[in-house]
């Protein structure tokens, strides 16, 4: 039995284990970087979480939402006002937040169903408008525009243990919020990719590349696409929670229109109807703004106030001269790039072998 396992390990498939070092890596990062990076780490995972929702809605069922911040502050505040005013465990308001969050998605795809893709992204594009100044009006209830605030999550005494039995280190506020959401993520991306392997995500693709052949197939048009709807809001409110707890406090400024441009840019550039692609999008999306700030050149030659313009404007510009390039050398994402980078690579040590070992490459077959 012990020969057998160790074959089948063997011949395990390559992206098996890019998944093992992928986790590894994710797995050992609170160990390699200090606390307040493990926090950033944190919050880009929850871009992640967002982001495959995203990914069904529009890579697997073809409908595009401009107002997923909407969805994420729904969580956020049903999180926080269900902790802060009812005194419930932060970690049961996560699902509940997410189960919300889904059944209003869901409510709000019956509507969507009749309308075109242009006037479905410009209705929700008017979603993330309208929810901030919405969720501001019964103050009472959400703190208005002051927000509200909540105190950090202590971590449990499991997780202080065994951090500390493998690391000596004691764990931190950052670092369980970081292993949390990382192990939330890794939970609903395996519900993703299970999803999308089966009936449903079948008939989603059908639905995406044809409305028509798919109704004529037998797919039930109506029942799918809110369906979908419904679990990219799920995903976005289980996000929405995360954020809430990592960050402390929340507020309408906190969810502005941009949040949901951003979850966009990062579904379209990681790779649409790809399991890897929210993945390598969140992190992107996050961390580039970040990172943009530190790429502008020093402005010590230009003068006075042109160099005081160029030092406000230089990171969105350098922001979005990498977007266009990214665009432009991966059009279908990076996960897109990346593919056909390998495929390549393979074609091209398959043909320096068969010039080695004298073969020829099979002639190409025509049918008549």
């Amino acid at each position: 039995m012990l020969t057998s396992m160790l074959q089948r390990i063997r011949n395990a498939p390559p992206r098996y284990w890019l998944v093992v070092v992928v986790a590894l890596f994710f797995a050992g990062l609170p160990t390699l970087v200090s606390s307040f990076s493990a926090g950033l780490w944190a919050h880009a995972l929850i871009f992640v979480i967002a982001i495959m929702g995203l990914n069904i809605l529009i890579g697997y069922s073809g409908q595009l939402s401009l107002g997923h911040g909407a969805f994420m502050a729904l969580g956020a505040y049903t999180m926080a006002i269900l902790v802060r005013r009812y005194h419930v465990n932060y970690l049961a308001t996560i699902p509940i937040a997410g189960l919300l969050a889904g059944a209003v998605g869901f409510v709000f795809g019956i509507p969507a169903l009749r309308l075109s893709a242009l006037y479905l992204a410009l209705a929700t594009f008017a979603l993330a408008v309208v929810f901030p100044n919405f969720i501001a009006r019964p103050d009472q209830l959400t703190g208005g525009n002051h927000g509200i605030i909540l105190a950090p999550p202590d971590p449990p005494q499991f997780a202080k243990d065994a951090f500390a039995a493998v690391t000596g280190a004691p764990m931190t506020g950052d670092q369980w919020i970081y292993y949390l959401t990382a192990g939330i993520g890794a939970l609903l991306l395996w519900l993703a990719w299970n999803l999308v392997r089966h009936r449903a995500g079948r008939a989603m693709r059908a639905i995406r590349d044809g409305e028509v052949a798919a109704a004529a197939s037998g797919v039930n048009i109506a029942a799918y696409k809110t369906l979908a709807f419904g679990i990219s809001a799920f995903y976005a409110g289980i996000a929405g929670s995360l954020y809430g707890i990592a960050t402390g406090f929340v507020s309408p400024q906190t969810f502005p229109v941009t949040l949901s441009i951003a979850l966009l840019v990062g579904a379209v550039i990681g790779g649409l109807a790809s399991t890897a692609g929210p993945l390598l999008g969140g992190i992107f999306v996050y961390y580039l703004p970040i990172e943009s700030n530190q790429w502008v050149p020093s402005q010590s030659w230009i003068p006075g106030q042109i160099a005081s313009v160029v030092e406000k404007a230089g990171p969105a510009v350098t922001y979005g001269v990498v977007l266009i390039l990214i665009m432009i050398f991966a059009p279908n994402g990076i996960v897109g790039l990346i593919i056909a980078g390998y495929a390549r690579l393979r074609r091209r040590l398959r043909g320096v072998a068969d010039r080695e070992t004298g073969q020829l490459p099979p002639a190409s077959q025509t049918v008549p």
